[in-house]
């Protein structure tokens, strides 16, 4: 299968994840940094203080994705980094170091695809209230004013923010059985979720505003972590479960972001717990966008809950999981019915699928190679899905595989490799799996066809 000239093949990281040098050239704390220093929130008391060093090291990964033949690198920024304590003086020698990662990519000929937020919100803002407070959207739009004045003029793609259902339910609103949060800053209740997820859609729509300003020839979007969800059965109590369960996780940013309008069945049933929405909230949420990514890590099967929960996810007896386990299953077809219902319903003008990809358990041969299989069929059977919802109309127009280095993979720690690059982390050494050699053949290949498509041989 060939994808359209033009199609931008990449792949994706996160500051948190990848950097390090977390106490270097002025950077301040963020959530996760004290969430992680909390002991029992992560596993094995890992942490991001060196991760994969890529503050460091980047030069050296930039030639490596120069070799693998990337045309994009997705990275976030740092807004500790940037703004220390999240909001006042800006931390010049942060914004210094973006500026280098970004000259070195286009120096090579990668686009830059840089993200304003992955999740690590300076600490000082938490202790204030963090999303659920109102205020942080203020200094949310101080912190991109800053980035876009150093970096507007050389980035051609910019995203708001990733994956705000993630850092909303399980940084605000899971665990609530037992009292720890799954994901930082580890807050546990659904009223501060939803008020979470209110304040990070406006502060997207706000960073609109700016970017548009600031940076008029960037491709502005946002990212979404999306996922079909299936009932068990076609009882009326497991379709209303399903429903539920898309409309929690599907539904509530793309109406917003697309309708101006939260969903109406979820509105009913949040009731009480749901955040203020004051006047031209909706309307500054659902300003135009260039593009919507997507994140696509797995489906989601879902049943009627007997324990007074809404829904509850289902393990499909047969199916295969991920090094993850349950619920990441091996599905490549609900990505394309995913890819093809975001399309048919919301029309978005360009969809870049910013994340996919999986963790499996990978170790070095005798002969210092990494090899990994399922991975490469991973890697070819989510992106022929990807192919056959460009083929029947979907506007796909990029892929990035998660991810481009092993990291720190938020609460399990070090122990879950997403890598199509191996990272011994003792000594830091990156070696190239299998599946960034799969993944390198692939891109020749398909610049190879798109050539010959272009040139009718």
């Amino acid at each position: 299968m060939t994808f359209p000239p033009g199609f931008i093949w990449g792949a994706a990281t996160a500051s948190f994840q990848i950097e390090g040098a977390i106490d270097e050239d002025g950077r301040g704390e963020s959530v996760w940094d004290r969430f992680a220093a909390t002991p029992g929130r992560v596993r094995n008391g890992d942490s991001g203080a060196i991760a994969c060093d890529f503050y460091h090291r980047y030069p050296e990964d930039v030639q490596l994705m120069k070799s693998l033949g990337l045309d994009a690198f997705r990275f976030s920024i740092a807004w500790p980094r940037v703004i220390p304590t999240g909001r006042g003086a800006v931390n010049e020698k942060g914004l210094d170091f973006y500026d280098r990662l970004v000259d070195e990519l286009l120096a090579n000929g990668i686009q830059p695809f840089p993200t304003l937020f992955h999740w690590d919100l300076p600490q000082p803002l938490e202790d204030e209230g963090g999303w659920t407070n109102r205020a942080t959207v203020e200094a949310f739009c101080a912190y991109v004013q800053a980035v876009a004045e150093r970096l507007g003029d050389r980035v051609g793609h910019l995203a708001t923010h990733n994956e705000p259902w993630v850092h909303a339910w399980l940084g605000y609103g899971s665990g609530a059985d037992t009292g720890l949060g799954a994901h930082a800053p580890g807050r546990t209740t659904r009223k501060d979720a939803l008020a979470a997820s209110h304040h990070l859609l406006l502060g997207h729509g706000r960073a609109l505003e700016i970017l548009r300003s600031e940076a008029p020839d960037a491709q502005l979007g946002i990212v979404l972590n999306l996922a079909p969800a299936d009932p068990e059965s076609d009882s009326a109590a497991d379709r209303v479960a399903a429903s539920q369960s898309d409309g929690s996780l599907n539904r509530w940013f793309l109406d917003a972001v697309f309708h101006g309008s939260y969903p109406t069945d979820m509105l009913e049933l949040y009731g009480p717990d749901l955040p203020e929405v004051r006047d031209g909230d909706m309307e500054t949420i659902s300003a135009p966008i260039d593009w919507l990514g997507i994140n696509h890590y797995f489906r989601t099967v879902v049943r009627a809950s007997s324990n007074g929960s809404p829904t509850q996810d289902v393990y499909v007896q047969g199916a295969r999981y991920t090094a993850m386990g349950f619920p990441w299953e091996v599905n490549a077809d609900a990505f394309e019915r995913l890819l093809l219902r975001v399309h048919e319903d919301y029309a978005p003008p360009c969809i870049y699928v910013t994340e996919n990809g999986a963790a499996f358990d990978d170790y070095r041969h005798h002969d210092g190679s990494v090899r990994d299989p399922e991975r490469v069929d991973f890697l070819r059977t989510y992106i022929d899905a990807a192919g056959r919802a460009t083929e029947a109309g979907a506007p796909v127009a990029g892929y990035f595989v998660w991810s481009l280095l092993d990291n720190f993979e938020w609460a399990h720690g070090y122990g879950k490799r997403f890598g199509i690059v191996y990272v011994d982390y003792p000594t830091l050494e990156r070696v190239p799996k299998s599946s960034a050699l799969w993944y390198r053949d692939l891109i020749a290949a398909q610049r190879v066809g798109a050539t010959n498509a272009e040139e009718g041989t």
